[in-house]
């Protein structure tokens, strides 16, 4: 039995984007428990180097919006990364999910071997379909929802390893 290309991606990205959110708004409930400014959350960073809670779920959006557009052989929606409030990356989540949701199966269905370009600032990553989903796509979305769980974990939020594996979506 094979997976199919969509099956590999955009019900694996919502998943991801779906705990990632749940992960948040259990971040948020915590720091208003304690009296926390929520939206002085976004700044947070394990270390000075590092990017911020806010980028850490931009490129996490971004990974899923441009890997299922790439991978169905489109330009991806441009979204700007002017969040500065929980709600608003709530609303850039949620703006991800719903723009994944508008490719079928047959728009991914067969990208296994489709030429993806990327041009970074350091330079150009040429891919095949599958190479880009499953040694790109997937372990950058997953490492900036892994980085934003433990921002969070580190201010004390009550969460484990159930939320990020399973806490919006039932097993």
């Amino acid at each position: 039995m094979t997976i199919s290309m969509y099956a590999a991606s955009v019900p694996v990205f919502e998943r991801a984007l779906r705990n990632l959110r749940h992960i948040l708004s259990k971040g948020e409930a915590h720091a208003r428990e304690r009296g926390v400014d929520v939206d002085g959350l976004l700044g947070l960073r394990i270390i000075d180097d590092m990017l911020p809670l806010s980028r850490q779920v931009q490129i996490a959006c971004d990974m899923a919006k441009n890997g299922a557009a790439r991978l169905a052989g489109q330009q991806p929606p441009a979204f700007e990364d002017s969040e500065t409030t929980m709600d608003e990356l709530y609303a850039r989540i949620d703006r991800t999910i719903a723009f994944i949701h508008t490719l079928d199966a047959a728009d991914i269905d067969g990208s296994e071997e489709r030429d993806i370009l990327l041009v970074m600032r350091s330079g150009e990553l040429r891919f095949k379909g599958q190479d880009y989903l499953l040694g790109f796509v997937l372990p950058n979305l997953h490492f900036h929802c892994t980085v934003a769980y433990a921002l969070l974990r580190g201010q004390g939020a009550p969460l484990g390893k159930t939320d990020y594996i399973a806490g919006a979506t039932p097993v």
